[in-house]
């Protein structure tokens, strides 16, 4: 039920989108374009202290769209980061980058060192994850997940598929609900200690009924589809209209990218 209520906070909470912040107020398409942009020169640069940097204007960018800083770090350093961080460890030692000895470990006959082109590589190589992951998670967090499917449009996406995304994401949170309402029902008809034979009877009885409810209700989706008039062209409308301060954004946005790319040559 925890990972259940997890699941749902972080892929469908819309409140902060609704909220009055900096990058709420910015035009969705100017939005995405500047944070890909931004996300590009995260991945791409090879200086530590230009990805410092744009961390250091994505928690900014948080505080200024009303996000709170416990709860945007809460979301961008916990998982993905700190796998990362396995990943990266091994890196550190002599054993996989030679170089300079900064710390020497010795283990009876054994020795192991940190080396300095090991300490940096990795380092270089987290805080790219750390920062991507923030400025994703900023774009998320600001935008109605209904805006960012419209967004696609102007990466010339096709119609269909941004139909097919939106339907899944909005039923997604429906079979979630099933699952919680289905393991709630389990737990009052049987209670939390059962046999392991009869739990795998009701594990395979809940998966087949599941599939049957959603076969279903996927059939009375397309009928009412149907109904309503759908002859497989998909209308989305679009009325966003540009400000000058997504102008100025978009601009600043170019000249922060512009000098990074000038800190690397």
């Amino acid at each position: 039920m925890g990972a259940l209520l997890f699941f749902k906070d972080s892929v469908f909470a819309e409140e902060i989108a609704l909220k009055r912040g900096f990058l709420q107020s910015i035009d969705p398409r100017i939005k995405t374009i500047t944070i890909l942009l931004l996300l590009g020169t995260a991945i791409f640069t090879k200086n530590i202290f230009s990805l410092l940097g744009l961390y250091s204007f994505s928690l900014i960018l948080a505080y200024c769209s009303n996000i709170g800083l416990r709860f945007f770090l809460k979301r961008t350093l916990i998982f993905i980061p700190l796998f990362s961080f396995f990943i990266a460890f091994p890196a550190m030692f002599s054993i996989f980058t030679p170089g300079e000895a900064l710390v020497t470990i010795k283990l009876g006959d054994f020795a192991i060192s940190i080396t300095k082109p090991g300490l940096a590589s990795a380092g270089l190589f987290l805080a790219r994850v750390t920062t991507s992951v923030s400025l994703v998670v900023l774009l998320i967090l600001t935008t109605k997940h209904f805006e960012l499917l419209r967004v696609l449009q102007v990466f010339r996406i096709p119609r269909i598929f941004i139909m097919t995304v939106g339907m899944c994401y909005r039923y997604l949170y429906l079979f979630v609900e099933m699952i919680e309402n289905t393991y709630r029902a389990i737990k009052s008809r049987v209670g939390t200690r059962i046999h392991y034979k009869r739990g795998q009877k009701l594990v395979a009885w809940n998966i087949v009924s599941l599939w049957r409810r959603s076969y279903l209700l996927n059939e009375q989706v397309y009928n009412a589809m149907l109904s309503r008039g759908y002859t497989g062209e998909v209308y989305l409308l679009n009325n966003w209209k540009m400000k000058v301060k997504d102008w100025v954004w978009l601009g600043g946005t170019l000249l922060i990218v512009y000098l990074l790319i000038i800190r690397e040559t």
